[in-house]
């Protein structure tokens, strides 16, 4: 299926994980990451959802998703189709905001990175985004990582949810999307 406005064809695909808009149905599964207190200790606001804002949540994705043919997505594992967290963009006043968010089993295998890619490469390739934002907890150096391993530079500090953040951008400049780009070593290494 692809997104409204769009080429994009879902689901996105690296050899570990599937990366699709999210459902309805989603929501038990995205509950169990959004309602984990560590997984969000630097998303948003900072604490867990209840079911109910899970599936608030949800339904703002998918709104995203029908009116700017991007949102925060879900992101499932290739091998069993499991619901693992989510990544993707959401329109902010940062500009177009790359976000990603895993649950704590499939923390360090450089599954964010991966998903991560996926997003970048959808945004530089068929949504025509010239320039991507994101924010990271300056507690989290690990998302900051990711975000450098996928292109994105520190700009400056900003607060964000009453923390402090840094802002990261990456511009397309005439970068092709790393999909295109000649593979010296699997995603997520």
């Amino acid at each position: 299926m692809s997104a409204p406005g769009t080429s994009i064809a879902f689901p996105l695909r690296s050899e570990r994980l599937l990366v699709r808009p999210f459902e309805e149905a989603d929501a038990p599964a995205a509950h169990a990451v959004y309602g984990d207190a560590e997984v969000m200790r630097f998303v948003g606001d900072g604490r867990p959802t209840s079911l109910r804002e899970t599936v608030e949540m949800i339904e703002g994705y998918r709104r995203h998703q029908r009116e700017r043919g991007f949102a925060f997505w879900a992101v499932l594992a290739a091998d069993d189709g499991q619901l693992i967290g989510d990544a993707g963009l959401e329109v902010t006043a940062h500009g177009v905001e790359l976000g990603y968010t895993l649950g704590r089993p499939w923390w360090g295998r450089g599954l964010a990175t991966e998903a991560a890619e996926l997003c970048v490469d959808a945004a530089l390739g068929p949504l025509g985004v010239r320039c991507l934002v994101a924010l990271a907890d300056e507690h989290n150096p690990r998302s900051a990582r990711v975000l450098e391993k996928v292109g994105f530079t520190a700009e400056r500090r900003v607060t964000a949810y009453g923390r402090p953040h840094m802002r990261f951008v990456h511009t397309a400049s005439g970068a092709q999307p790393r999909s295109s780009r000649p593979q010296g070593r699997p995603s997520g290494s």
